[in-house]
């Protein structure tokens, strides 16, 4: 996959554009309402000279209340647009604080949906701040956001789930301008808006009772009636008595149904503008040309359920009920229409033919909020390729490679590898050990995941990712650090029984205990780690482990990372070389902390 090249550049003009149209549509606001108060000053002149006797005044009183009623409509239709504008700017933005480093001070970083039993999600960095899902996640509702967390997974899901989202996401990551379009009708939307309640309610059978069959005959046929009747009154065909009986009869049957009608409504009350926005972001959706088998299967989903139609249906209907929040309509309306009646009626029949397939239109968008995140990778970066996925025996390569974490101007590539065995890192302090390995991981959750990685290839056969990295005591249960992290390896030799491919990564193995007893346990524990199955990382201080022979035929190989000293100061290259490490540096960072004399 070749990279996109000036993709700053994209977004920077994006984001200046975009800053122009607001400012245009703020001047165009501003013209618009000084004619509205104009007109509308107008408006109550001439009416005023029109009840003085001026005809010519009532005749422009009513040509300025159209006016005025039409600059409303455009007035709205352009805080619309500002609305819709200020959002693409404020998804703009977003993207460019990926560049700049800013999108750590994004307030969705996952931490709420981090899994505290999987203990690899803390090594990683999958959530919480500075974190992959912090970076990744362009995800508005509470649906997708919680698809997303699961997409950072640490088990390798199916094949053809990987490979339908590395083509789905490879469409989107060409489509920059389509993607912000979708990103910014959903930014309309609340942040981590649920749908849980209202998806419950609209799905569950509607109580029509007893009187199901009265309200739907009468929803039409007595308004109808009645209107005609005061037609007639008006023209002396009838007496006035009889529009005045049939208007207490609606009065009457709307009371009666009024509670009825406000349980079957009850699910519109949790909506409002939220609808008109899906309903955008469907049409977009049914309206795009998708290449990919994945993204087309999702689009005619939409189509056959005629979702945005659907919606558009919904969202009329659920504005026409909010109107009957104010007391004046809603009696008025009652009355003269049987307005509940005939919104109940209405939604009755939505709900007949659609609300079984307002969740799976939910879920889709939700899928998509996924796919959007993870063309972030390649919308952002210059440097990305999408993993290749193979057969047959544990193997993890890379060229190249680099975390997603780091800014790219600043990053040090590396190369990688492995196959099942062990590598012992060893290096100084500082020197890029544990970002080695958790970059080698992380890269793998994002391929599960069907994202691009930051590397210029990039190849695995699935392996189930187990770390002992940031282990941490626990004071609640009586768990200290080093008994923790003998939970944590235990657990990796456990799972390795099960004789399942396994990337494994161990951080300053037993570093919590004295140095004898550490060497001791962590050539036990290597030796149980080395498997035919199981590709094995170990960063170690210890240079005894260095010489650790393998229990099979398996390779115990070493690799290290070094500094360098320049001007009296210590420097990394962060290079993974072959073979140990002959150098350390312990004393010299403790003298630049003065915990040493330089004596």
């Amino acid at each position: 996959m070749k990279p996109i090249a000036n993709n700053y550049s994209f977004f920077s003009k994006t984001y200046e554009k975009d800053l122009a149209i607001a400012d245009e549509l703020n001047r165009q606001s501003s013209r618009l309402t000084t004619m509205r108060t104009v007109t509308f000053i107008l408006l109550v002149f001439s009416f005023a000279a029109g009840y003085d006797g001026h005809t010519v005044g009532t005749m422009a009183g009513i040509l300025l209340l159209v006016s005025f009623c039409l600059l409303v409509r455009r007035h709205s239709r352009l805080k619309k647009k500002q609305q819709f504008t200020a959002c693409h700017t404020r998804v703009v933005k977003d993207f460019l604080s990926r560049f700049d480093g800013s999108w750590q001070d994004f307030a969705d970083d996952g931490s709420a949906l981090q899994n505290k039993d999987q203990p690899q999600q803390i090594d990683l960095h999958l959530f919480g701040p500075a974190s992959f899902y912090q970076y990744l996640s362009c995800a508005r509702t509470l649906r997708g956001k919680k698809r997303l967390a699961a997409a950072l997974t640490t088990t390798p899901p199916s094949r053809q789930k990987i490979m339908a989202r590395q083509e789905s996401v490879a469409e989107l990551i060409g489509q920059k301008e389509f993607v912000l379009q979708l990103l910014a009708q959903a930014a309309q939307l609340p942040d981590r808006h649920d749908t849980t309640e209202l998806l419950n309610e609209i799905e569950a059978p509607l109580s029509q009772g007893s009187h199901a069959i009265v309200r739907y005959r009468t929803a039409w046929i007595l308004p109808a009636i009645t209107l005609l009747s005061l037609l007639l009154a008006a023209f002396t065909v009838v007496s006035w008595t009889i529009p005045g009986l049939l208007l207490g009869l609606q009065f009457l049957l709307a009371t009666a149904f009024h509670q009825h009608n406000q349980t079957i409504l009850a699910p519109l009350n949790h909506l409002t503008h939220e609808l008109h926005f899906y309903e955008a972001i469907f049409r977009d959706l049914e309206a795009a040309d998708f290449q990919a088998a994945s993204l087309s299967g999702l689009k005619l989903r939409l189509q056959t359920g005629q979702a945005s139609g659907s919606l558009h249906r919904l969202a009329a209907l659920t504005d026409a009920v909010a109107l009957t929040r104010n007391f004046f309509f809603a009696l008025l309306a009652n009355t003269l229409l049987l307005w509940d009646c005939h919104m109940a009626a209405r939604f009755t029949r939505w709900h007949e033919l659609a609300s079984g397939n307002l969740r799976e239109w939910m879920d889709i968008w939700s899928e998509f909020e996924v796919l959007l995140s993870l063309a972030v990778i390649g919308q952002t970066r210059e440097q990305w390729t999408f993993p290749e996925l193979k057969d047959g025996q544990p193997s993890l390569c890379a060229r190249d490679l680099f975390s997603l974490l780091f800014a790219e101007d600043k990053a040090v590539p590396n190369d990688a590898s492995f196959t099942a065995g062990t590598c012992i890192l060893t290096g100084s302090n500082m020197s890029g050990k544990t970002t080695y390995m958790r970059t080698l991981a992380g890269a793998v959750v994002l391929a599960y995941a069907g994202a691009p990685v930051c590397a210029r290839a990039f190849s695995l056969t699935p392996l189930h990712i187990f770390t002992s990295i940031q282990v941490n005591d626990d004071m609640s249960l009586g768990i200290s650090t080093f008994y923790a992290e003998l939970l944590r390896i235990k657990q990796m030799v456990t799972f390795s029984q099960r004789e399942l491919p396994m990337l494994i990564c161990i951080d300053e193995i037993f570093k919590g205990t004295n140095s004898a007893d550490r060497i001791i346990g962590a050539r036990e524990a290597i030796k149980q780690l080395t498997r035919a199955w199981c590709i094995t990382l170990v960063t170690t201080h210890d240079f005894e482990l260095c010489d650790l022979k393998s229990p099979n035929d398996l390779p115990v190989t070493n690799c290290h990372f070094e500094e360098y000293y320049e001007d009296n100061k210590i420097k990394f290259d962060y290079k993974l070389k072959p073979g140990r490490c002959q150098t350390t540096n312990a004393r010299y960072l403790l003298r630049m902390a003065g915990i040493l004399s330089s004596e």
